[in-house]
């Protein structure tokens, strides 16, 4: 894992965007690989029931001791674990694509988008659609650009 952090770089980012993965931040921050195959598995299935019951089943533990034990080596509850891996997936799929947040909510495995928008507010401090009109990859799609006649200046961008 720490070879893997070193070959890592990621590009500065205007607007504070988030430079880290949930998933990568849970499994450097924590002192053993005991979770790693779970979280794999929940990065796979995000629709699916993740609720502390469904985990602590996958890893064959009783609820309440896989709930404390994730906790103590995780550094925080598996919900928070779930809610921090949802919204990593909807962030990149409202960077990547155009679908409409309705259909990314759902897909990332939140109830509704409503649900997701409270999720982005508390993770992100932003709401989904803002994160999408400033970090969206295809935000500067429809841009035309205008240049100076015999110049190589740049007159003005003007939307499509």
């Amino acid at each position: 894992m720490h070879v893997a952090r070193i070959l890592v770089v990621y590009l500065k980012r205007a607007g504070g965007q988030s430079q880290y993965s949930a998933l990568l931040a849970a499994q450097t921050e924590a002192d053993s690989e005991s979770f790693s195959e779970l979280e794999r598995w929940m990065v796979e299935h995000l629709t699916s029931d993740l609720s502390v019951d469904a985990l602590a089943n996958r890893v064959h533990m009783s609820p309440r001791n896989f709930a404390r034990v994730y906790a103590a080596k995780r550094g925080r509850t598996p919900a928070k674990a779930v809610e921090a891996i949802r919204v990593d997936a909807a962030r990149r799929r409202l960077e990547e694509t155009d679908g409409r947040i309705e259909s990314i909510a759902e897909g990332c495995g939140f109830s509704n988008e409503e649900q997701m928008r409270c999720a982005f507010l508390r993770i992100l401090r932003i709401p989904p659609r803002d994160y999408r009109r400033r970090f969206s990859s295809t935000a500067m799609r429809g841009l035309v650009v205008q240049r100076d006649a015999g110049s190589r200046r740049l007159k003005s961008l003007t939307r499509l």
